[in-house]
């Protein structure tokens, strides 16, 4: 299977300019993607584009992956209904070395790798360009009329909040990066999300009419959740793949928890998995989809890619501590599993509260795990409620200091998924 029909039955392809296909089956290709330095990690967001070089590698093309040193200055109107917030070029340098030592443990920058992949910052040719010289050698390239065709830019002109000057100029700078990379690095592909078809167009447009010769590009679609909502956000935020922002337990969580719609989508674009392999696991999964044989997987795999296997081997031992539907005690958690412990929501109470000890029904109903005393006592007496892992039968039952884990927790379960730490100081 070639490398755009393998992405083909991935999902990973939307535009196409005619001809890429004859290049990448022709010839060893360099490919490109950009990455602007908006923050000092990249999120899943931006797992597509890497993974697009991924496979790029593993087809025998060599991949450069360019960090926005330049661009990330200005900020790309693509996808904003609103202008960005400029950085200071301290934080950028910040962000800057951030996103090369995360991309350096996804794709192969080894020496000794005949298509190890390429990183560049395109702050190091934009530097010597002044602004004269870029009007004129390269503005007066593209018209007004072209540029104001681009989705990003017609949206952001119709809408209240309209377009700087700054940012209506991004997609010439993003076009020169296409154009400074052909002339010095001979390469011939870009590659990026569907939201930056118009940049990436203004590239090939460029060097069509400054080279006299073609460019090619494709892109992929943006990933969307079966609910409507956001891919790739939580009620926390965005999942990062920094372990410091999110962790690796968190990052399990979030996609052992996607729909069964989304993790059939998934597993063929966010892992390496092999076509017949990922056909065997989604087959097994309609076979008992309430064994998440699919999410597991998913999880598994995407969790390795991004934290290795001791990532991996954290997020698990976090999940089975926490969602075990064993009869362990609560006790076997040590300090520092509840300390650390993700998943939970959760909530500060005063000793004072259960110094003489407080039912359970109404410590449930002040800290808000239940609306009403009502609600909780129904549940209690229906076998939804547990405390530190021990189910609860008894509406009277009075929660004291002699519950409290390591003197100072208490874990309370509300259904199947629902989990409350209570801190107690």
């Amino acid at each position: 299977m070639s490398l755009l029909d393998e992405l083909r039955w991935r999902g990973m392809i939307q535009d196409i300019i005619p001809g890429t296909e004859k290049l990448l089956n022709g010839e060893p290709t360099k490919g490109y993607i950009g990455f602007d330095p908006t923050s000092d990690s990249l999120h899943i967001g931006s797992l597509v584009p890497i993974l697009l070089l991924v496979h790029l590698q593993k087809a025998g093309h060599q991949p450069i992956a360019l960090i926005g040193g330049a661009t990330g200055m200005v900020g790309d109107p693509s996808g904003k209904s609103e202008e960005r917030t400029l950085l200071s070029e301290e934080q950028l340098q910040i962000n800057i070395r951030g996103i090369q030592e995360q991309l350096s443990r996804y794709i192969n920058f080894d020496e000794s790798v005949p298509n190890k992949a390429i990183l560049v910052n395109n702050y190091d040719w934009f530097k010597n360009i002044s602004f004269i010289q870029f009007l004129r050698d390269i503005g007066k390239h593209v018209t007004i009329n072209y540029m104001m065709s681009k989705d990003s830019v017609r949206k952001r002109i119709e809408g209240e909040t309209g377009i700087s000057y700054t940012e209506f100029a991004y997609q010439l700078m993003q076009g020169y990066d296409f154009l400074w990379l052909f002339e010095h690095q001979q390469c011939k592909l870009q590659m990026g999300g569907s939201d930056q078809w118009g940049n990436i167009t203004t590239g090939t447009e460029l060097i069509r009419k400054m080279k006299g010769e073609e460019a090619f590009a494709f892109t992929c679609p943006l990933i969307t959740k079966a609910d409507g909502g956001k891919f790739g956000k939580t009620e926390k935020g965005n999942i990062w793949l920094d372990s410091s922002r999110t962790s690796p337990y968190q990052f399990y969580q979030f996609w052992l928890n996607a729909a069964d719609e989304d993790a059939v989508k998934w597993i063929k674009i966010f892992t390496l998995l092999p076509k017949n392999e990922i056909i065997t696991i989604i087959e097994e999964h309609h076979q008992n989809p309430a064994a998440r044989t699919l999410q597991k997987k998913l999880a598994e795999e995407v969790t390795m890619f991004i934290h290795g296997s001791s990532g991996l081997e954290q997020a698990i031992n976090t999940t089975q501590k926490l969602f075990s539907t064993s009869q362990q005690s609560a006790a076997e958690l040590s300090k520092e599993d509840l300390e650390m412990m993700e998943g939970v929501t959760r909530i500060r109470l005063s000793a004072s509260v259960i110094e003489s000890g407080i039912p359970l029904v109404q410590l449930l109903a002040e800290t808000g795990i239940f609306p009403s005393k009502g609600e909780a006592r129904k549940m209690i007496a229906g076998g939804g409620v547990s405390v530190n892992r021990e189910k609860v039968t008894d509406t009277e039952q009075i929660i004291s200091r002699e519950q409290l884990l390591h003197q100072a927790f208490i874990l309370i379960q509300r259904g199947k998924k629902n989990y409350y730490l209570l801190e107690i100081s």
